[in-house]
């Protein structure tokens, strides 16, 4: 099966629609040698931006994520892509310093408003970062970017495509446990090492840790067992290579972040 949609749209450029810590927009674009050409299912368990996922538009795909807010957003894009973006054009009209701060706060019910509110802040908070507080409420202060909609939204494409998509708000490992033989399996979890001396680990250590790295490479070995063909990327780091070392052939590449002490990113081949 061909991974992508038809000649004539795969042509056309699809860009995320969301600004994440850790997007792989580059790594899709730089190094295509490394994705496969011909494969039944894309399954991505760590979703983020999806960077990888609309570079290669495939005709099926079981895409997850464990941040509840994130796939609602991606199912409201699915569903009512036009609420989404009428509401995101009214942020768009009231965005200063006050609105901010007040929309942070508020609560919204409807989930085509939930997801316009999470694209807002996405596009004006500190750097596209996600992050909560204690109570599981959104706290990163305002940035300096001050478009909200964007002429590069195309809404109407995204959700013709995630037309061909699973949306699944979902653990890593339940996730991977569905990847089946043929199916291309990409996944780009939080950088975290053994001893977490790592430039991520600030934001991401309550959300994933050691143990969930050891929790996923026991998963992509199961899953590279049925005959998935794997691509991770990771930390640079020792332990993360002793970690995964007997799985597949590793390329280190390199990439420089805002976010991360560390500029160096590895990917990990797994293709059977």
């Amino acid at each position: 099966m061909k991974p992508t949609a038809s000649n004539d749209e795969s042509k056309r450029l699809l860009l995320p629609f969301l600004k994440w810590a850790g997007g792989k927009r580059w790594l899709a674009a730089q190094h295509q040698f490394l994705f496969p050409s011909d494969f039944e299912r894309y399954v991505e368990p760590f979703l983020g931006s999806g960077a990888v996922y609309f570079n290669i538009r495939p005709e099926c795909a079981l895409i997850s994520d464990a941040n509840a807010e994130l796939i609602n957003t991606y199912k409201e894009i699915k569903k009512n892509w036009r609420k989404v973006e009428l509401a995101l054009k009214r942020h768009h009209r009231s965005h200063d310093d006050t609105y901010y701060y007040e929309e942070r706060a508020r609560k919204h019910r409807s989930p085509h408003e939930c997801a316009a509110q999470f694209i807002y802040l996405n596009r004006t908070c500190w750097n596209g970062l996600y992050r909560v507080n204690l109570r599981g409420e959104f706290n990163v202060p305002i940035g300096t970017k001050t478009a909200v909609s964007m002429e590069t939204d195309d809404f109407a494409s995204i959700a013709a495509l995630l037309r061909n998509a699973e949306i699944v708000h979902s653990d890593f490992e339940r996730t991977i446990n569905r990847a089946k033989r043929n199916d291309f399996l990409f996944v780009d979890p939080p950088y975290i090492t053994r001893h977490n001396f790592n430039g991520f680990v600030k934001y991401n250590n309550k959300i994933f840790s050691w143990n969930d790295q050891e929790r996923l490479a026991s998963a992509i070995e199961c899953a590279k067992g049925r005959g998935v063909q794997i691509l991770v990327t990771n930390a640079d780091h020792q332990s993360v290579r002793n970690l995964y070392k007997s799985l597949g052939t590793l390329h280190s590449v390199t990439r420089s972040s805002v976010l991360a002490a560390d500029s160096r990113v590895w990917t990990h081949n797994l293709i059977q």
